[in-house]
């Protein structure tokens, strides 16, 4: 039996809005619950422990005892830290003048083509279904140094002189964000296709009835209703970068000279050649910072907002609505 003076649970509560929560969707919660458990194990988990790993004195890959921030102090005396961070803002900075602007191009081209507009798509989609590692390396012997190779042959043939590629320090970053941009390029311009096609022609044709040309019709039309998703494809692209590992592993080992060495391949050399996982969590750990900051700005980026266009273009709707 209930008790007489037993008080009404408080609606507002946290707990109640729980509980009633888990009553109505209990089903659903069960369907979830292998995935959940799953990304506990596999994700949160490995994440706890690398956290407290960067906090520890370790011998190999255990924890030993506490050394509070001595593995982070360790970390940024490296000067080999100081040229990974610079790195990394190197693969960003070459990212955004080949890899970013590229595909922006790329969209615009295929958006005004006519004929053969589906063979265009696959053949610019088509690096991203091959096999990363693949890329890499078919790139790797492509730009080998050796006079004899398949690029240097062809500098030789337009009468120009041999090239080191990656071994010359200076275009060892820009060569592997080539790579990188041979490959990823084609998805990132069937994102631009998509939202070009989502502008109504309706603008395009009231423009040149008021005499736009081809580059003020793009400024004024095109780029406004693009430019969240060339906002969140900037801060995405910004962030992958930031992940860069294999490519500088694979080409170059991060030489010549650690001239290509990036943070997340930094912290890969900690623990398997140096063999010093304290440090390695400690470069993980500063890593996942930065990039735990630029999702929180993708985030509000991303944010649904009304689109706007500039004050020329208002001006061309005006007259098409009189």
């Amino acid at each position: 039996m209930k008790k007489a003076n037993a008080l009404p649970e408080d609606r507002s509560s946290l707990s109640y809005k729980a509980k009633r929560l888990f009553k109505r969707n209990w089903s659903g919660w069960l369907l979830m619950l292998p995935g959940l458990l799953l990304f506990l194990f596999f994700v949160w988990a490995p994440l706890a422990e690398n956290v407290l790993l960067s906090f520890s004195e370790t011998k190999g890959f255990e924890a030993v005892g506490f050394n509070n921030f001595e593995n982070y102090v360790r970390v940024f005396q490296d000067p080999m830290f100081t040229k990974a961070l610079l790195n990394t803002f190197k693969y960003i900075f070459w990212s955004i003048i080949i890899g970013f602007l590229l595909p922006i191009a790329l969209g615009l081209l295929l958006s005004e083509a006519v004929h053969f507009k589906s063979f265009f798509r696959l053949g610019i989609y088509f690096p991203s279904i091959v096999s990363g590692m693949a890329v890499v390396i078919m790139w790797s012997y492509l730009f080998d140094p050796n006079p004899g190779a398949v690029l240097n042959q062809l500098l030789t043939a337009l009468g120009l002189p041999v090239s080191t590629f990656l071994s010359d320090p200076d275009l060892t970053i820009p060569l592997i964000v080539v790579t990188m941009t041979w490959r990823g390029a084609g998805g990132t311009v069937l994102v631009y296709l998509s939202a070009l096609q989502n502008i109504d022609n309706s603008q395009y044709e009231a423009a040149r009835m008021d005499g736009a040309g081809a580059l003020a019709r793009i400024w004024h039309v095109t780029l406004p209703h693009i430019r969240q998703t060339i906002r969140m494809l900037f801060i995405l692209q910004i962030i992958s970068v930031f992940q860069v590992f294999y490519e500088p592993l694979v080409m170059t080992s991060g030489g010549p000279d650690g001239a290509s060495v990036s943070l997340l391949l930094l912290s890969y050399q900690y623990a398997f050649q140096s063999f010093d996982a304290g440090a390695s969590a400690a470069t993980g750990v500063i890593l996942a910072v930065i990039i735990i900051a630029l999702t929180i700005v993708y985030l509000r980026l991303s944010t649904p907002k009304k689109n706007t266009v500039s004050r020329k273009w208002r001006k061309y709707a005006k007259k098409t609505a009189q």
